[in-house]
């Protein structure tokens, strides 16, 4: 997808810099010509050699040094590239985006090219949520600057949550696929649920589950990715709205029930990854409720079946639901595509490592009325919704290449 593709990746001063090496071999290994340029605190992280070394180009780092290839340098490598990965980038270089600054090589060129630029955030996860950065964030992503990430996980600073950068792996994929043209749901209108719904005790409490919302997110952005108009009707969760794709925030169960069910008719394509709570409180208190010291029971009435509903009511719709399981996993999720009347359902056992609640990679089984069955080896949740969308077009009788 990127052979001969000519590719300028930026590097800036954070600790994710050493990850750069990984986004320039990934991209070398598809065929492209890269080149790279760094500010000068990236220096500090990686050196220019080693970049040099893996990209064999020059590395651009100070504006007003002596030509390497070109006469206003700057300007010609702007004008010379196909595309631009910032990875990493940090909140400084997208506050000078966003502010068109251009105070060092990276920076001019940044304000120079016409080339699309794919930017992979990473910072500290207050650095991430600071509004300034939000802000920054919406402003580039309106003027078509492609946002790839940030992941979560365990941070340099010893914190945990979103802000790491995306694995090289990931954003060199992004790039590919914006190449390859696989606009496969163009003009299709789909929708997807994600993360834990919340059932309220009282103000303070709530019912919830261990979801992240995570493997949604993931599907929402992969479905953007291939063309579809994507709807995400979330339960609340940390992630990143996915960019171009509209988002919708619920709580509970009975209000997702009704967005999905009231959006359902204009819908071609239904992705019900949510994890919904089968039960809530009968009552809600009006005010919190205190410690007693003495036992307390609960009584529980059940929410709706979403995935079940819309089983029922779907006509040309695709329809595709999730089992997660912790035993039996292939009875039960056997029993649940038969009665839930879907057309794929998504496997997978919880407890296994690297397939759990919160984790980054998944290890799922789609499973097909007419008895196939495809098993995908552990991987990235992006990689799996991007399957899962392959087979969400053949679904639809569109043609895949493989």
């Amino acid at each position: 997808m990127l052979t001969e593709r000519k590719i300028l990746v930026g590097v800036t001063g954070g600790i994710a810099a050493y990850k750069a090496a990984e986004v320039v071999r990934q991209l070398r290994k598809l065929h492209a010509e890269v080149h790279v340029a760094m500010t000068k605190s990236a220096t500090e992280f990686i050196t220019p050699l080693t970049l040099q070394s893996l990209s064999s180009n020059p590395v651009y780092v100070d504006l007003f040094e002596e030509p390497k290839l070109w006469n206003v340098e700057h300007i010609a490598l702007a004008e010379h590239v196909d595309a631009v990965i910032l990875a990493p980038a940090t909140a400084n270089i997208l506050a000078k985006m966003a502010m068109g600054l251009a105070d060092d090589f990276l920076s001019t060129v940044l304000l120079a090219t016409r080339a699309p630029i794919f930017v992979a955030p990473a910072m500290n996860h207050a650095m991430y949520h600071h509004p300034a950065t939000q802000a920054n964030l919406a402003l580039l992503k309106d003027r078509g600057i492609h946002v790839i990430g940030p992941d979560t996980g365990f941070q340099a600073c010893g914190t945990k949550g979103d802000g790491r950068m995306s694995e090289p792996v990931e954003i060199v994929e992004s790039v590919a696929r914006s190449f390859a043209g696989l606009n496969w749901l163009q003009g299709k209108k789909a929708l997807v649920t994600a993360g834990g719904t919340q059932e309220p005790l009282d103000p303070v409490r709530y019912l919830g589950n261990r979801s992240s919302g995570r493997m949604g997110y993931a599907i929402a952005q992969a479905l953007q990715e291939a063309g579809a108009e994507t709807i995400l009707v979330s339960a609340p969760t940390d992630l990143p709205t996915p960019h171009g794709v509209t988002k919708i925030s619920v709580q509970t169960a009975l209000e997702m029930y009704d967005v999905v069910l009231g959006l359902f008719p204009e819908i071609d394509v239904v992705i019900k990854a949510a994890a919904v709570a089968d039960y809530r409180p009968a009552v809600e208190a009006e005010q919190k409720i205190k410690k007693t010291g003495t036992s307390r029971t609960l009584e529980l009435v059940p929410n709706p079946d979403i995935l079940a509903e819309l089983g029922r009511m779907k006509t040309s719709q695709v329809l595709i639901g999730f089992a997660a399981e912790t035993e039996n996993l292939m009875e039960n999720a056997q029993h649940k595509m038969q009665k839930k009347n879907v057309n794929l359902l998504v496997a997978n056992d919880v407890t296994k490592p690297g397939a759990g609640f919160g984790c980054p990679t998944n290890i799922v089984s789609f499973l097909f009325p007419d008895g196939r069955r495809i098993d995908l080896p552990q991987m990235s949740k992006l990689e799996v919704a991007r399957h899962l969308v392959r087979e969400i077009a053949k679904l639809l009788g569109i043609q895949t290449k493989e």
